[in-house]
């Protein structure tokens, strides 16, 4: 059975108002971004922990290993949410979920709003928590102007975007998806499918994968010292592991600045852990010395059909808020297996899960309307069996 895992994230439209910094260019011509002095707003104070757990058990199970983080966005912080609370509780690294996206900061030419960015940003390292840059470039979120042009317009436009945002959070965020999604989604095909690099609306507008050494080097002249990444999905499967690591051998070969690669874990309950810690080896047997980070990890109770996805026909039922216990069951034992091959590879150094309470994820919509258990808490933010499998050696699954 074929399955498809791409994505139909929800968008979440931010309306504060825009901070101009040029004035709005026409045709195909990209309009230069000024230079000017931000005041970041006042931060948020913090909000008293969640309670329920021992504060920061699942974060200190992992600290001699790497760091653990969530999704979170501006409408679980303002007011803060239960969500926020456990966030502050066990975690110590929040990826905001949309607001660094490209169509969130600069929805038209010549005007960047950090107001939203900002607002998370600066609530999570007041609360102690640090910050992943994501993303700077994902096709999903480019809006049209972006890509108009010659490729040397798009280079430009590109170039100035990159250096405004990496700069605007230079003191504030030091990790950076850099590229977002860029691998072939083209894997069901095998070994004929095209690939290594994805046919989107990036690539068909400069008329090659030369945008993201572009964006590297971009975002490595804006700050030196930020780690940059490539993060994707589906890794684990063998087509698309190669086609990343022709990518990562290309870069080298040209000089390309990167310092790891994301992998987003979207698992399904069938998943087997040891494809994932795959994925990890392979990129630790290129010797390029990269970081490797699980940027986007949860756990699927269904396990659709391509036409789910495509057409919505097919789609397995809904289970309901209360899923089955064996469900549960195989869910905790994946994530421990997950855990405990990541524990045993030095290279990695950040864990992030996506999202914190099941009734947070976007695996609620996606491919249809109907309840998902994907993560460690459940809708009424216990801690589920996942979550002590992971915290707990001794826990009995």
């Amino acid at each position: 059975m074929m399955m498809f895992t791409a994505r139909d994230r929800l968008k979440l439209l931010i309306g504060a108002s825009a901070m101009t910094l040029g004035a709005c260019g026409g045709g195909g011509s990209s309009t230069p971004i000024a230079p000017v002095i931000v005041t970041p707003p006042p931060p948020i104070p913090p909000t008293p922990p969640a309670t329920g757990l021992t504060s920061g058990l699942l974060r200190d199970a992992y600290r001699a290993n790497f760091n653990i983080g969530t999704a979170l966005n501006n409408t679980q912080i303002q007011p803060v949410s239960e969500s926020a609370e456990i966030a502050m509780d066990q975690f110590n690294l929040i990826t905001p979920e949309y607001e660094l996206k490209l169509d969130q900061i600069a929805p038209t030419e010549g005007a960047l709003n950090f107001d939203a960015a900002d607002r998370i940003v600066d609530w999570a390292l007041t609360n102690n928590m640090a910050v992943r840059g994501h993303a700077l470039v994902w096709h999903e979120a480019t809006p049209d102007y972006f890509l108009q042009g010659t490729p040397n317009d798009i280079r430009q436009r590109l170039d100035d975007y990159i250096g405004a945002v990496i700069g605007h959070f230079k003191d504030r965020i030091h990790i950076w998806d850099v590229a977002n999604e860029v691998i072939s989604s083209d894997i069901y095909n095998g070994p004929a499918g095209i690939g290594p690099d994805r046919r989107s609306a990036w690539y068909n507008a400069v008329g090659s994968a030369d945008y993201l050494d572009w964006a590297f080097r971009a975002a490595r002249a804006a700050d030196p010292n930020a780690e940059l990444y490539l993060s994707d999905y589906d890794t684990e499967n063998p087509i698309k592991r190669d086609w990343l690591i022709e990518i990562l051998q290309r870069f080298r070969a040209r000089g390309v600045p990167i310092d790891g690669v994301g992998h987003q874990f979207h698992f399904f309950l069938d998943t087997a852990a040891e494809d994932a810690l795959a994925s990890i080896d392979a990129v630790d047997n290129e010797f390029m010395g990269l970081i490797n980070h699980v940027t986007e990890l949860d756990v699927s109770f269904y396990n659709d059909p391509g036409s789910c996805w495509n057409a919505n026909t097919g789609c397995e039922p809904d289970l309901g808020p209360t899923p089955p216990a064996n469900m549960l069951a195989a869910q905790a034992q994946l994530l421990r297996d997950l855990m405990n091959g990541l524990t045993q590879r030095s290279t990695v150094e950040i864990v992030n899960l996506w999202g914190v309470k099941d009734g947070d994820s976007w695996l609620n919509s996606a491919p249809v309307e109907r309840f998902n258990h994907p993560l460690l808490f459940d809708r009424d933010g216990e801690a589920k069996s996942a979550f002590h499998a992971i915290t707990d050696t001794n826990y009995v699954i």
